[in-house]
């Protein structure tokens, strides 16, 4: 998709999104914890949308950012435990619980690796391709890691209410495995969306 083409992508995007945000907020059995998993979505697109001009971002990312706000949604709507088709993967590989929050982890790793990324090679922050990958899986595990902080405050707040949010599902490993799927997201940006993102980057600067 050219450049010049992609704020009306942008905004049919963030449309579709605000139906599916709609939806699932009318259609979850848990308000409390579906607002407390969209509340990413609902303060990034807006932000989103404010900055695409002064501060445009390249479309690779959009479209990125745009999963991952459905992947919150439907995990907010049934809570991670209960997404359906986690529990069609978890009978198809024989898994002992539902994976669909790992995916979410792993894109919880690879878009702010990427946003990351961009920042720094369009800032000129940093230079050499070594050191920006190690700085971006670093900035990845770094907001996983707050992330974990944050859904520990929680259960501290909200004792067994807070159950649905942390969907650990009886894993004692759970935030050390929910760091590792950030971090894999964060490689698969460096190395496998670095250079098809540095052609995106070179076209938008």
């Amino acid at each position: 998709m050219k450049l010049s083409a992609f704020p009306l992508a942008l905004n049919v995007g963030a449309f579709l999104l605000l139906i599916v945000l709609v939806y699932t907020g009318l259609m979850t059995s848990d308000r409390t914890t579906w607002l407390m998993e969209v509340t990413p979505v609902i303060i990034v697109v807006p932000l989103l949308l404010a900055t695409h001009q002064r501060y445009p971002l390249t479309p690779l990312l959009y479209t990125l950012i745009f999963f991952h706000a459905i992947i919150l949604m439907v995990g907010g709507m049934y809570t991670y435990a209960k997404v359906p088709v986690g529990f069609d993967v978890q009978a198809m590989f024989n898994l002992s619980r539902n994976p669909y929050d790992k995916l979410g982890h792993f894109f919880q790793g690879l878009v702010p690796a990427l946003a990351a990324r961009e920042i720094l090679v369009r800032g000129g922050y940093v230079r050499g391709r070594k050191m920006t990958g190690f700085l971006v899986c670093c900035i990845a595990l770094a907001i996983s890691a707050t992330y974990e902080l944050i859904e520990w405050w929680a259960a501290l707040a909200m004792g067994q209410g807070a159950e649905d949010f942390l969907g650990t599902q009886g894993d004692p490993w759970d935030t050390q495995s929910d760091m590792f799927c950030a971090l894999l997201g964060a490689l698969f940006t460096v190395f496998i969306l670095g250079r098809f993102h540095q052609r995106q980057l070179n076209r938008l600067t």
